[in-house]
C-alpha cells in the first residue's frame, strides 16, 4: 500500500509541475498540438524578471503590465493575482551599485566566485520599498507604472489564476543624454537555467552589462563563458558566481576577460537554481538598448523586425555544438526571399563567433532574416542576433534583434502609444501561408478594443501599421495569435520616439508566450494498484 500510495503522488506532483510552470519551462520550439486524448489548459502560475532600468539622471522608465482576455477560459481558476516586486542588489566592496554602472566589478574568489556575494554583511542591499508595482487587477486592460530614480531596483513578478496566461510586462526607458541615451526596451524575461547572446562585446567602445536575478528562496550559481571568433575567450573570469535569493547581480563583461573582442556571444548557464538574464548594452556613438536572450540554439533560425531605414546591420552568429554549421542566408521581403549581396552561404566554425556586416541590406524595404541549414538534413544548431542602427552621425541608434521562437497560439506586445510601432509578421516557409488574428486591447487610461487579421503569404515578411483601440487613452496591448490552420510564422514590433532629432528605437521580438500546457488525459490502470 505504501509503495502505491507513493505512485499515486508522485503522479500528481508531476502533473503538477507541468501544469504550474510549463509557461517559463516549455521547449523553445513553441508549442505543438495537442495530441490524441490530451487537452490543452491555460496554465496557473508564471513568473517574469525585470532588471534595473538605467543609472541615468535623465532617464524615464514606463512598466506595462498586460494579461489577454479570456487566456484563461476553460482553467476554471477564478480571480488572479499578478504584480512585480522590488529586488534586492548586490554591490562592490566600496558600497557603489554594480547594476548602475557606477563601481568596479566585485573582487573575485578563488575559481571566480563573487567574494562574499551570497552571505557578507553590506554586500546585498534591500530595495528602499517592496511595493508592488504596476499590480495587475483585470485582463484585457494594461496597466503602467514609471519612475525616473536612478536608483530603480530589478523587479521580480509572479501572476497566477486567471492572470497567469499570457502574463507580460514590458519596460521602456528613455535616456535624453550621456553615453547610455536612446531608447531601450525590453519584455521582461522568464526564469530559466541557460541563456545564448550573440553580439554583445567587450570592446573598448562599449559598456555591456548582464543582469542576472534570482527569483527563488535558495541561491543560484551561475557561470558565465564569452565566445570570439576564435572560441572561448582567454582569462574568463565568469565561474561559479553567486545570485543570492530574490537579488539581481550586473557583471560587466569586460571585467570577465583581458581580450577585448567586437563581436563576442556570451553563455549564461545556471548549475544551481535558476535566473532571468539580459545585457544592456552602451555604445559611445551608438546609443544604448536591451539584447534579449536569442532563442535557444536550433537549425533554423529567424531574426524578424529589420527597419527599412536601417543604416547598418550586423548578423553575429555561432555553432554552439562540437559541429560546423553551413547556412543559407535569406532576406524575407514583402514580395519574397532575396540573397543579400555576396553572401548566398555561410560557415560556422564550431564554437566561434563569425560576424557579418550585411551592407545595403533592406534597400528601403523591411524585411526579417532567415537562416536555414544548407543541408535540409543538418540538425547542428545555431545561435544568432543582428545589431541594427538608424539615423547617421552623432544622430544614430542602435537596437538588437536576436533569433526568436514562433508564434504558436500567442504572442503579445505592451506599450504600445499612439502610432509610434510597427509590427513585423514574417511567414518564412515557402507554400505555407500564415493567418494571424492581431487584436489592440483597451487602453490603459480607456478605450475599446480592435481586432484585424492579416495573411502573410509564404515566404514573406511584412510591416504593418497595427490597430488601435477606438477611442484609446493611454497606452494598449497587441495580441498576435495565429488562425487554426495557419503556416509558421514569427513577430517582431518596434517603437520609434525621436529624442532631438535623432531615431531613437528599440525592437521586441514576440516568441509564443506560452500560456498553455498540453495535459495528457488520464487512463485508468489498476495495475498500479497490484504493484
Amino acid at each position: 500500500m505504501k509503495r502505491t500510495m507513493m505512485s499515486l503522488i508522485g503522479v500528481s506532483a508531476a502533473l503538477a509541475a507541468v501544469t504550474g510552470v510549463a509557461a517559463v519551462t516549455g521547449p523553445a520550439g513553441g508549442a505543438p498540438d495537442a495530441p490524441r486524448g490530451g487537452t490543452r489548459l491555460p496554465v496557473q502560475r508564471s513568473a517574469l524578471l525585470c532588471p534595473a532600468p538605467t543609472s541615468s539622471e535623465v532617464g524615464d522608465t514606463t512598466y506595462t503590465a498586460f494579461a489577454p482576455k479570456g487566456a484563461a477560459a476553460g482553467a476554471g481558476t477564478g480571480k488572479g493575482t499578478a504584480q512585480l516586486l522590488p529586488a534586492g542588489t548586490v554591490r562592490d566592496d566600496s558600497g557603489a551599485d554594480d547594476a548602475k554602472g557606477k563601481g568596479k566589478k566585485k573582487t573575485k574568489g578563488k575559481g571566480g566566485k563573487d567574494a562574499g556575494a551570497d552571505s557578507a554583511a553590506g554586500q546585498t542591499v534591500p530595495p528602499r520599498d517592496t511595493k508592488p508595482v504596476a499590480p495587475l487587477r483585470q485582463a484585457g486592460r494594461p496597466v503602467t507604472a514609471t519612475t525616473d530614480r536612478p536608483d530603480a531596483p530589478a523587479l521580480v513578478g509572479t501572476a497566477d489564476g486567471s492572470l497567469a496566461p499570457g502574463w507580460t510586462v514590458q519596460q521602456t526607458t528613455a535616456v535624453a543624454a550621456g553615453s547610455g541615451r536612446g531608447l531601450l526596451g525590453l519584455g521582461c524575461t522568464a526564469p530559466d537555467t541557460t541563456f545564448w547572446f550573440p553580439g554583445v562585446s567587450t570592446a573598448t567602445d562599449r559598456q555591456d552589462y548582464v543582469h542576472l536575478t534570482n527569483p527563488d528562496d535558495t541561491p543560484a550559481v551561475v557561470d558565465l563563458e564569452l565566445r570570439g571568433k576564435d572560441g572561448a575567450l582567454g582569462g574568463s573570469a565568469g565561474e561559479d558566481l553567486s545570485v543570492p535569493p530574490h537579488t539581481t547581480v550586473p557583471v560587466l563583461l569586460s571585467t570577465l576577460t583581458g581580450a577585448p573582442t567586437t563581436n563576442a556571444a556570451l553563455h549564461v548557464l545556471a548549475r544551481e537554481g535558476r535566473v532571468g538574464a539580459a545585457v544592456q548594452a552602451s555604445d559611445g556613438k551608438l546609443g544604448s538598448d536591451w539584447l534579449p536572450p536569442a532563442a535557444d540554439p536550433s537549425p533554423s533560425v529567424v531574426l524578424p523586425g529589420v527597419p527599412k531605414d536601417a543604416t547598418s546591420v550586423r548578423l553575429v552568429a555561432l555553432a554552439p555544438g562540437e559541429a560546423d554549421a553551413d547556412l543559407k542566408v535569406q532576406l524575407a521581403t514583402p514580395t519574397g526571399m532575396i540573397t543579400p549581396a555576396g553572401l548566398e552561404n555561410l560557415h560556422l566554425k564550431s564554437g566561434m563567433t563569425t560576424a557579418v556586416d550585411l551592407k545595403d541590406l533592406t534597400k528601403g524595404e523591411a524585411g526579417s532574416l532567415v537562416l536555414t541549414p544548407t543541408d535540409s538534413h543538418s540538425k547542428v544548431p545555431v545561435a544568432a542576433a543582428l545589431r541594427v542602427t538608424r539615423g547617421k552621425g552623432a544622430k544614430q541608434d542602435m537596437a538588437f534583434i536576436p533569433a526568436t521562437r514562433p508564434v504558436v497560439e500567442r504572442a503579445t506586445a505592451v506599450d504600445n502609444r499612439g502610432k509610434d510601432s510597427t509590427l513585423s509578421l514574417v511567414a518564412p516557409e515557402k507554400g505555407k501561408d500564415a493567418e494571424v488574428k492581431v487584436t489592440a486591447s483597451a487602453g490603459s487610461g480607456g478605450g475599446t478594443p480592435v481586432t484585424k487579421t492579416y495573411t502573410i503569404k509564404g515566404g514573406t515578411s511584412v510591416d504593418i501599421a497595427p490597430p488601435r483601440p477606438t477611442g484609446l487613452k493611454g497606452s494598449y496591448a497587441l495580441t498576435v495569435e495565429p488562425r487554426s490552420g495557419s503556416g509558421p510564422v514569427y513577430a517582431a514590433r518596434m517603437l520609434t520616439r525621436p529624442q532631438g532629432g535623432t531615431p531613437a528605437f528599440t525592437v521586441q521580438p514576440l516568441p509564443d508566450d506560452r500560456g498553455s500546457v498540453l495535459v495528457p488525459t488520464a487512463g485508468q490502470d489498476l495495475s498500479v494498484l497490484t504493484d
